[in-house]
């Protein structure tokens, strides 16, 4: 009878071909195994065998689609804080943020509001319309917004 299995941690460390497979896959999610094979020098079977293994083991989480908010004429820019309810876990924010194909970016933060969330609209109307949609999510109690002017560095 063979010995039972111990899962990898998701922590455990990452060898260079690894590192490599998921610097590609940054690059371009949607490659094939065979594209990403022919840099890593391995067969298409086998790079599909290592992300597997790299999204059972939760290195890789998903995969999604970034939007470029300039090629959407998505000039306006705002920064958003939110505070959510007692004990909101970040995943649950994570979850409810992702649904936003306006938010850039989102941390989680010390002080009082709970994440600062980077977004981008076409305009104050649109801008307006996606935090209403956020303060409606179930986690969030309110939000402060602040507004970009002009970019100075970036």
């Amino acid at each position: 009878m063979p010995a039972p299995q111990t899962p990898i941690s998701p922590t455990a460390a990452l060898d260079a071909t690894d590192r490599r497979l998921l610097e590609l896959l940054g690059r371009d999610g949607r490659a094939s195994y065979a594209e990403i094979g022919l840099l890593v020098n391995l067969s298409a079977t086998a790079v599909k065998r290592r992300i597997d293994r790299l999204r059972e083991r939760g290195v890789v989480r998903g995969f999604t689609v970034v939007l470029d908010p300039a090629a959407l004429d998505w000039h306006t820019e705002a920064f958003v804080e939110v505070f959510c309810r007692e004990r909101t876990p970040p995943e649950e924010i994570l979850s409810s943020l992702r649904q936003f194909p306006e938010v850039v970016a989102a941390w989680t933060v010390t002080g009082d509001p709970d994440a600062l969330v980077h977004l981008r609209a076409a305009d104050m109307r649109h801008l307006e319309a996606v935090i209403e949609r956020i303060r409606r999510e179930p986690g969030v109690q309110r939000s402060r917004s602040t507004v970009v002017l002009s970019r100075l560095i970036g």
